[in-house]
């Protein structure tokens, strides 16, 4: 399926939300849930924040659609997220019968929309996503790029800071 305008559109929603994540410490991801041209579901990263390894923006984005929608099963929804979902994620995806994938920056160490596996279209399950990487691809990954070189310098900083420290 073809970008559209209004793709571009929730994408730009789902890259705000990833400021969100980035502004409080966490990997800056976002996500919403789109039903008939709607968002009702909206997400960010906040694993560390609340001490919760599963609370990846997708997951947050989808809880809180099917609470708005009144049904676990999101069908005829539409989920736009910054980074392919990983295993976790992608998983949640097809449980919840999301239709369509649209995702911003390829993961090459854990994406399941095709990078190292496709878990939204694969043969053994019972449901599959229609999947497709968004033309904003390169600007989340710009922004994820950018929180791991500052985080890495800052990492560096605190190590200088301690051997500083220690021949005091």
């Amino acid at each position: 399926m073809a970008e559209t305008t209004q793709d571009l559109s929730f994408m730009d929603e789902a890259m705000a939300l990833a400021l969100q994540a980035q502004a409080i410490g966490e990997i800056p991801v976002g996500a919403v849930v789109v039903h008939n041209g709607e968002i009702v579901g909206r997400g960010y990263n906040q694993s560390i924040t609340l001490n919760d390894p599963s609370a990846h923006a997708e997951m947050l984005a989808i809880r809180e659609a099917g609470k708005t929608l009144g049904n676990y099963r999101l069908l005829d929804c539409t989920l736009y997220v910054t980074l392919e979902p990983c295993p976790m994620c992608a998983g949640l995806l097809v449980h919840s019968r999301i239709k369509r994938l649209v995702y911003g920056a390829k993961d090459e160490k854990t994406g399941s929309a095709g990078s190292i596996m496709d878990l939204t279209n694969h043969v053994a399950l019972n449901h599959k996503i229609e999947a497709q990487q968004s033309s904003r691809a390169e600007q989340c990954s710009a922004m994820l790029s950018a929180f791991f070189k500052q985080r890495r310098k800052e990492i560096k900083a605190l190590k200088a800071e301690k051997r500083a420290n220690a021949q005091d």
